[in-house]
């Protein structure tokens, strides 16, 4: 059931015909969804309800229909988070709904633990920062767009209750992580959710099924002594639960322990969407 504005929540409210049905804060809108092959469980009553729909051109570009006016940026919850959501000309809103549960995860291992240090690379607008920085973690945010990270210091202000700091890098993750190396700068657990393709602020070319391995083995350069985990997580096309648990125990093969698993949202109809893949790595 569609809720009425006046509300800060999100939450998904249908899919199917590779679409989803979003309700984000007051307002609801349409995006796409690639994995959706199935029908629409709600009537098109419920989806003519739409504030704004974004669609994907055949460039892999897209763009937004506005139905009825809406701000630029509003406050929403999720996953005992305050964000700042903005539709963005690629079709995202400033946060990934599909991660709630490894925020959760991240918590629950860092909380009651002293003297936790973290690293958040590829660190989008800091849902996993703030996650670890409210369980009491000393947080590095680490991402190569200014504007991406000037968004997650604006999430942080909107979190009163988040009181441990956040050092906040911009930054090409492989550069920055070199210099870490020889700083020796140590970590006791690492998040990443690395993009398919992408380019650093001067150029620096990332293509994430030649340079996966060669991150990992450089975050394994960078964690301390006693390690207490590694979450990847994954977007891109042709990986499989399997294959990110082969390519952990490739870089850290001793008996540790690895999950793995899709990261999905539960819609308000009861089932699930799945967007990505996660592997958590807890050494032992």
């Amino acid at each position: 059931m569609i809720k009425n504005a006046n509300n800060s929540e999100y939450k998904i409210l249908d899919s199917g015909n590779l679409q989803k049905l979003e309700q984000v804060g007051p307002y609801i809108l349409i995006r796409p969804a690639l994995n959706a092959f199935w029908p629409k469980t709600l009537s098109d009553t419920y989806w003519k309800k739409a504030d704004a729909l974004y669609q994907r051109n055949s460039s892999g570009s897209g763009k937004w229909t506005w139905f009825n006016k809406l701000p630029e940026i509003w406050n929403i919850t999720y996953g005992g988070i305050n964000f700042i959501a903005k539709p963005t000309d690629f079709g995202h809103l400033g946060f990934f709904p599909e991660q709630k549960d490894n925020w959760d995860w991240l918590r629950s291992t860092v909380s009651n633990k002293k003297n936790i240090k973290a690293l958040n690379l590829f660190a989008y607008s800091g849902g996993s920062s703030l996650a670890m920085a409210e369980a009491g973690a000393n947080v590095c945010h680490v991402d190569a767009a200014k504007g991406m990270v000037d968004w997650a210091k604006n999430n942080l202000n909107n979190n009163a209750n988040i009181k441990t700091g956040i050092r906040w890098i911009v930054d090409d993750v492989n550069k920055f992580m070199l210099k870490e190396i020889r700083r020796k700068s140590y970590y006791s657990g690492i998040v990443l959710d690395p993009p398919s393709f992408g380019r650093g602020p001067r150029g620096q070319l990332w293509k994430i099924e030649n340079d996966l391995i060669t991150l990992l083995k450089t975050c394994k350069e960078v964690l301390d002594r006693n390690p207490l985990f590694l979450l990847l997580t994954m977007h891109s096309h042709g990986f499989s639960e399997n294959s990110l648990s082969r390519i952990l125990k490739s870089v850290f093969p001793k008996n540790n322990a690895i999950s793995t698993g899709e990261m999905t949202v539960i819609e308000d109809t009861g089932n699930k969407i799945t967007a990505g893949l996660y592997a958590r790595l807890t050494f032992r």
